[in-house]
């Protein structure tokens, strides 16, 4: 049985632990179709999983799988003992997969996601594959998961596919960014009393832009941006500028978007319309980013969508409310 580390031995950064157990080798592949490099986990069961089964464990409910990126997600101490308790994939999988019936066969990683469902189902919600002295009720919450040399189960459970490519010269796309400029609030006045304010994203080489608003300090844009997305992608630079006729645009404030908690969030979970409404991923508020507050990426009616609000920087004033979207070169 795995040994839990003792307070003298545990490492100081708990994310180091959890990643030691990945790189195990029966952690290297999903415990339930056994595709590489799985970056998901059920934590209150202890295995690795891809982000295809990821989406059939979510629909088992939290008293059954709680599911959380390795990658993306902020894990409890308790989480990741309860990970290393177990020992991952090999451990869990010689209880819950202790009694195949023949004629019945796990997934493999092209399966359907019906064939998967099925399999999931069986194996963790029905407990079809363990011996009937070591089920467990679904409705027992909290408790451990243990492994030993006579396979016994105590109490209970402790509580990216391949992206398609496009090439323009020698510049490969992986995708493409859907920007929504909803609107702005208290802009930075650069006329007499007022100013006719627009904004400018960038990404890469590439500049669009929305329309001009004119003798506006709140403006209600609305107005919809397309930006290609290149394999080496940086941060979405934006600023907001006055429009002048008879001289230069006068600045009004700018902000960086970081875009990766959307694209890897995204390429994670895939195909976004396999999946119900749900939040995939945040991008967090800090003292180094534009935010106001949290923004969270999130599955919406099939699509990947992300609202973001934006303190405008190096100005006196001035908000800046944004929603993107991530569109997958197959659509």
């Amino acid at each position: 049985m795995s040994q839990r580390p003792s307070a003298l031995t545990r490492p100081t950064s708990s994310k180091r632990r959890l990643k030691d157990l990945l790189l195990q080798k029966d952690n290297r592949v999903c415990a339930d179709c056994g595709s590489p490099d799985p970056k998901w986990a059920s934590t209150n069961i202890g295995v690795f999983i891809c982000l295809k089964c990821c989406g059939v464990h979510r629909s088992l409910g939290t008293h059954i799988s709680k599911v959380l990126s390795v990658t993306l997600d902020e894990w409890s101490d308790d989480e990741i003992d309860a990970m290393v308790e177990v020992g991952g994939n090999a451990s869990a999988n010689s209880i819950y997969e202790a009694y195949i019936p023949e004629g019945i066969s796990k997934p493999g990683a092209d399966a359907s996601h019906e064939q998967r469902s099925k399999f999931i189902r069986s194996k963790y919600e029905r407990q079809e594959f363990l011996k009937p002295s070591l089920r467990i009720l679904s409705n027992q919450k909290k408790g451990s998961l243990k492994t030993s040399l006579s396979n016994k189960i105590t109490d209970s459970f402790r509580s990216s596919s391949s992206t398609s490519q496009k090439s323009e010269g020698m510049v490969e796309f992986i995708g493409m960014l859907k920007v929504k400029v909803i609107k702005g609030t208290n802009l930075a006045i650069r006329d007499m009393l007022s100013s006719d304010p627009y904004v400018v994203l960038n990404l890469g080489k590439q500049k669009v832009q929305t329309s001009v608003v004119k003798s506006n300090l709140n403006p209600i844009w609305n107005e919809e941006v397309m930006l290609s997305v290149p394999q080496d992608y940086g941060v979405v630079r934006l600023q907001v500028y006055d429009h002048d006729t008879f001289s230069a645009d006068d600045i009004m404030g700018e902000a960086e978007i970081d875009i990766q908690p959307m694209i890897t969030s995204a390429m994670a979970f895939g195909d976004a319309g396999m999946f119900g409404n749900m939040q995939i991923g945040k991008w967090l508020k800090s003292n180094d980013n534009a935010l106001l507050d949290d923004s969270t990426v999130n599955i919406v009616d099939g699509k990947v969508k992300q609202e973001v609000n934006l303190k405008l920087q190096n100005v006196e004033s001035g908000d800046l409310e944004l929603e993107l979207e991530w569109i997958p070169l197959d659509q």
